[in-house]
């Protein structure tokens, strides 16, 4: 009896002994915890807080990692720089293809090929260019040419700095030029248009902020997401004017091969943007105002609440973002020419 007790004793002290040195192994094997840092642009804050919170659970039931995602948000344009000047970003999800391009061209941040690794161009959601306007829209604003009457101001940032203010541009060009006839005649009508302009803020949510909560302006020319945001917020004290012609916005995601090359996240980083693209990615996506462009699911689903606009794309009408850059937004470019700082 003494004997079986003592083996007993001696079985349950090995297995107590087995346990803990699987659970030491485990601990071992355990991958430390990561930091990814999402360099993006200024309306998209929404969208990745309830994004990353989502990607962090996939990334732990996938790989047993915790994973922190950082967000820094700015003008497009200005949060490029900010790349090339050292922001140690693992990945850039910026408003225009464009931006992301200069991180190629000064640095060499990223690969030239970096639209082609993931679909649709390597923009999981799309957007397009709205007019919003104060409740009841006193000022009667249906379409772009509404813009330049006198007495209506306007509210839209700067394009050297932004990318929403870009699209923006370009939007209101193409209209004159299909309505008035020609380049002349649409670079006559955005030069009225910024006439109008009291103040260019450095990004897309400071125009939001200057209209909506310091009450500048008359309408806003803002992303369609944006201008949903501020119905959800604001409830009756704004209106949203779709306009009869606007642009195809199509922000781009892309790994900065650099730094996650350095910092050992490479893999991290890439099934971050590659999650954009799964179902729970484009449902998000649609839930925060942003077009889904691949799931038919989240496309079915947000349908309704985005109005039939017709849209044009940068290839289509300026033969893309290099050549719409050098043309417009360039130093002595259309922009300079026609915008006089008040």
């Amino acid at each position: 009896m003494k004997t079986r007790r003592n083996f007993i004793n001696l079985f349950n002290r090995g297995a107590v002994a087995i346990a803990l040195a699987t659970s030491s192994t485990v601990a071992l094997v355990q991958p430390a915890p990561i930091t990814l840092l999402n360099v993006s642009y200024d309306p998209t804050r929404e969208l990745y807080v309830e994004f990353n919170a989502a990607f962090a659970k996939h990334w732990k039931t996938k790989t047993g990692q915790d994973v922190t995602i950082k967000q820094s948000h700015g003008g497009s344009g200005k949060q490029a720089r900010s790349i090339i000047d050292g922001l140690d970003a693992d990945v850039a999800t910026l408003a225009l293809a464009g931006d992301t391009d200069a991180l190629v061209k000064n640095g060499g941040w990223l690969a030239a090929d970096w639209q082609k690794r993931l679909p649709q161009n390597a923009s999981p959601y799309t957007s397009t260019i709205v007019l919003v306007v104060r409740q009841g829209n006193p000022k009667g604003i249906k379409d772009w040419d509404d813009l330049i009457k006198p007495g209506v101001n306007v509210i839209t940032p700067n394009p050297k700095t932004s990318g929403g203010a870009r699209w923006n541009y370009l939007a209101a060009w193409e209209f004159a030029k299909r309505k008035y006839g020609g380049d002349a005649k649409a670079k006559n009508f955005v030069a009225k248009l910024y006439g109008n302009v009291p103040v260019l803020d450095t990004g897309a949510r400071g125009s939001t902020i200057s209209f909506a909560q310091r009450a500048q302006g008359d309408v806003l020319i803002a992303w369609e997401n944006e201008a949903f945001l501020l119905e959800k917020e604001f409830g009756a004290k704004f209106d949203v004017v779709a306009p009869s012609l606007s642009i195809l916005a199509e922000p781009a995601v892309a790994v900065i091969d650099r730094n996650v090359d350095r910092k050992g996240t490479r893999a991290a980083a890439e099934e971050y943007l590659k999650y954009l693209y799964s179902e729970e990615g484009q449902d998000i996506a649609g839930k925060n105002f942003y077009r889904p462009a691949v799931s038919e699911k989240a496309k079915a689903k947000y349908a309704r609440q985005f109005a039939k606009v017709n849209l044009f794309s940068i290839e289509q009408s300026f033969g893309g973002w290099s050549k719409a850059d050098k043309e417009h937004f360039s130093d002595g470019g259309s922009f300079d020419q026609i915008y006089t700082r008040k």
